[in-house]
């Protein structure tokens, strides 16, 4: 399986996630993808959040790491620039990838409990 990295971008209260509807399913993943051949983990991080998000961050510390279907890091990062909801990542150009619905949003971090985020043991870390 293919590792995976992602970023926590938590500002104002608020974390920064992507609503998934897949499948007849409705759930929230944190930002982020496959780490590409040649890359570390946290450039990975930092690329997907461009692509799914839209902005530029700076990633931090490793939050967690997570194995399920592959390696999955999870880092704490800092936003630098850009709006959330502007990425133009496959997942929002790729028309026929047929993977279901991709929505950034900003979620009260007090939400957390309350709406299906995967992973949960990294929401309540959260």
């Amino acid at each position: 399986m293919r590792d995976r990295s992602s970023v926590i971008l938590i500002q104002e209260g608020k974390v920064a996630l992507i609503k998934r509807v897949f499948e007849g399913d409705m759930y929230y993943v944190f930002p982020g993808g496959g780490v590409d051949p040649g890359e570390t983990p946290e450039q990975a991080a930092r690329r997907e959040a461009f692509e799914e998000l839209g902005v530029e961050v700076e990633v931090q510390a490793l939050v967690a790491v997570v194995e399920h279907n592959g390696t999955q890091f999870f880092f704490s990062a800092q936003l630098l620039s850009g709006e959330i909801g502007t990425g133009r990542g496959e997942e929002f150009t790729n028309l026929k990838r047929d993977r279901g619905t991709y929505e950034p949003m900003w979620i009260d971090i007090a939400q957390l409990q309350q709406v299906n985020v995967k992973p949960r043991e990294v929401a309540e870390k959260v």
